[in-house]
């Protein structure tokens, strides 16, 4: 690598993904180039598997509940336990555990944190404050990553290509917290997934779509743009040692037989990390009213959120307007009445186990839409 690739410098329109920006001087592994000319990552992601991963505390129908600890057996038949050698990790302990609570100075406005610089910054009148760029691994390097997941176990390890800073109409490359929270909650709703047909919405990276598939017997893996598509279709292939992969004879392209197959087999949808602009929100939910009327069975749909505060000059506060506006659209789906369907929406309490690291902090929220036929009514396509 040459000395422009020693230290990376993000632009002011560029947006950073806080797994990465908390993980500033991890080891990544720069695979290539995509087609936007972007540097690509690999990083790995870690299950930890453990015995005191499952606790009466966060059982819902899934997982144990008697007050006894269980041994929570991967997708496959390997298992790990070692915090040592992951590639992106965020916080610590007590942070994942206590959240993170909304800092505001003594006028109200967001007192942002700032890490310390530095001891070698040049201007010492400052507090001091680490950089934050990337370590980047040349090509040659990769052994260290599968050396990793030998020690590990196969089944342990999820191989994830992303970017690490992009505009935003490009946040989809990245891998979000989110998208997290959603994988680790599939992991403990087990029972929700095991042999069912899911599809995703807006799937980014493809995380939460690769570790359904560990149990779903279909997962359709949606997102907008070839050059994230193409991103998709590769962690789809890195991580086929954990479910198996089919090959579409058209790339990115529906079949027939695949869409029938979608409306009458779908019982679960998913988006994570998807509600950060309110014309994707309302985009969104459309699909999503869409599909329910058109599914042939009950669906449930398991969405994730990041309530992200901003400070603005047209409220002069500190606000959360696309979250609100995400909340606002729950609101009226659950309102739908149209004699066919009954939705109900809840949250979902975030006490399941966590078995990805990253900070699970108060701010990730997850909801649950359940949509049946109305009471007297046959399901059906419309």
């Amino acid at each position: 690598m040459g000395p422009a690739m020693d230290e990376v410098t993000f632009k002011s329109d560029t947006v950073l993904s806080d797994v990465h920006l908390y993980t500033p001087n991890q080891r990544h592994l720069m695979v290539r180039l995509n087609g936007m000319g972007q540097p690509v990552f690999l990083s790995q992601f870690k299950l930890l598997w453990s015995r005191n991963s499952w606790t009466d505390s966060g059982a819902e129908d899934g997982g144990p509940g008697d007050g006894s600890t269980q041994e929570i057996p991967p997708a496959g038949s390997g298992s790990g336990r070692s915090h040592e050698d992951l590639s992106l990790q965020a916080g610590d302990d007590s942070t994942i555990q206590e959240g993170l609570n909304v800092p505001l100075d003594e006028d109200g406005d967001l007192d942002v944190v700032r890490r310390p610089r530095a001891a070698s910054d040049p201007n010492p009148a400052e507090l001091a404050r680490d950089k934050v760029h990337p370590m980047i691994l040349a090509q040659e390097e990769d052994d260290l990553v599968g050396d990793q997941a030998q020690e590990s176990g196969p089944h342990s390890i999820i191989k994830i290509e992303h970017t690490m800073a992009t505009p935003l109409e490009d946040v989809g490359k990245q891998v979000w917290r989110g998208a997290l929270l959603l994988a680790d909650y599939i992991l403990f709703r087990r029972d929700l997934f095991q042999g069912c047909t899911v599809l995703e919405l807006g799937a980014g990276t493809g995380l939460a779509s690769i570790v359904a598939a560990t149990m779903a017997h279909t997962v359709y893996c949606t997102d907008v743009g070839t050059d994230l598509l193409t991103m998709c279709q590769r962690n789809v292939a890195l991580n086929s040692h954990l479910a198996a992969t089919g090959d579409p004879k058209v790339p990115f392209s529906w079949s027939e037989e695949e869409i029938a197959d979608l409306y009458d087999h779908t019982t679960v949808l998913l988006a994570a990390e998807v509600f950060y602009d309110d014309d994707l929100t309302n985009a969104l939910f459309n699909t999503l009213s869409r599909l329910v009327h058109r599914l042939k069975n009950a669906c449930t749909a398991i969405l994730s959120v990041e309530k992200r505060f901003n400070f603005t000059l047209r409220h002069l506060d500190v606000t959360c307007e696309a979250y609100d506006h995400f909340r606002a659209s729950l609101d009226s789906l659950e309102k739908l009445v149209d004699g066919r369907l009954r939705v109900m929406v809840e949250p979902v309490e975030a006490s399941f186990p966590q078995l990805l690291v990253y900070e699970r902090i108060r701010q990730l929220e997850l909801w649950k839409i359940i949509v049946e036929p109305a009471v007297g009514v046959t399901s059906g396509t419309s």
